[in-house]
């Protein structure tokens, strides 16, 4: 008798993490790929079968968790992976309904995603067990902390660099106020790297594979390389045991001035750049697959010091293929 295929449903369609997932489970013959996007235009739709292809609601709509698990039920999903951060929480928090509705959530806890999405509680979690740079609110105390300016600020939530200000001396500081939704950091010099955690369900880090960014366009590593660093991939495995991980994240480091590594912060989801850690080496959405299964997968990979560029790849179907979406991104910009 043939064995059943694994069904995986995969959302964020149309970003770079989502089609790296996509791809990376296309390549095993035992495993059906679903692919779920809120834009009919996004690309990673077409890389699977008509049949296959999903729109859900925004991540934000109140709406979005309910549809996904009767979307999930309906659609004899074994496996949900979200790529999505917005998506991530609430998917995470009703983690039990997924299960009695079949369908494993292959992605860290709640309680872990509530501590990387807010950048204070992060820092808080990782004290003592890795090093980061000094973090304070933006209140009174923080502001009159002892700093060696310039510091830096930014957002406790949000990711990439939205938000975040160089502040120069001690007057500019004080001339901001004060507001507890801001961090003040310690400013690191050195350079930055990701490194790409693959924990297993009971937190042991089976890799850390750190990779530099040498063209980003849009905030999306377009050319990078993996390195052999051990103080990068011990740093993110340190924080991804601080903070309970299982699963995937992105670690964000930085060298600070006395040459150490420290925590900028953590992406608990796939990243964009996945697809150079896997022709690395170490192809994470699989071996989160066969964890999540409770299959066996070795306790360590390694990997291997690669280079990338990225380029844009067509694909071209019939417009009558393109799902109706009421979400769909429309351009605004000059025609490329």
């Amino acid at each position: 008798m043939t064995a059943s295929l694994t069904r995986v449903l995969v959302t964020g369609a149309g970003g770079p993490a989502g089609i790296a997932v996509i791809r990376s489970l296309l390549k095993r013959d035992d495993v059906e790929v679903l692919a779920a996007d809120m834009d009919g235009w996004a690309s990673g739709l077409y890389l699977v079968p008509e049949s296959a292809r999903r729109i859900v609601p925004p991540g934000r709509a109140p709406s979005f968790v309910d549809e996904v698990i009767a979307m999930c039920a309906a659609d004899g999903i074994d496996v949900l992976f979200s790529t999505v951060d917005v998506e991530l929480p609430g998917l995470a928090a009703r983690r039990g309904e997924l299960s009695a509705a079949g369908t494993a959530l292959a992605a860290p806890s709640h309680a872990t995603l509530v501590t990387c999405l807010d950048k204070y509680r992060l820092a808080q979690a990782v004290e003592g067990k890795a090093r980061i740079p000094e973090t304070r609110l933006l209140d009174r105390d923080g502001v009159g902390a002892e700093w060696v300016f310039p510091v830096i600020i930014k957002p406790r939530s949000g990711a990439g660099s939205r938000g975040v200000r160089l502040i120069a001396d001690r007057a500019a500081l004080e001339a901001l106020g004060e507001d507890q939704s801001v961090l003040i950091q310690e400013n690191l010099p050195g350079e930055e790297f990701s490194v790409d955690v693959l924990a297993g369900l009971d937190g042991s880090v089976i890799a850390a594979v750190p990779r530099s960014r040498e063209r980003v366009d849009s905030g999306v590593s377009i050319a990078g390389r993996t390195v052999r660093r051990p103080e990068l991939s011990q740093t993110a495995a340190d924080v991804a045991r601080a903070i309970g991980l299982t699963g995937v994240a992105n670690v964000q480091l930085r060298y600070s001035s006395d040459g150490v590594p420290a925590l900028l912060e953590v992406n608990p989801r796939f990243p964009g750049a996945m697809p150079l850690t896997i022709a690395a080496g170490v192809d994470m959405p699989s071996l989160l697959l066969d964890l999540v299964l409770g299959r066996p997968v070795p306790s360590a990979v390694d990997f291997a010091e690669l280079a990338n560029v990225r380029y844009l790849e067509d694909v071209f179907l019939d417009p009558a293929d393109v799902l109706v979406s009421e979400n769909a991104a429309h351009s605004e910009g000059p025609e490329e």
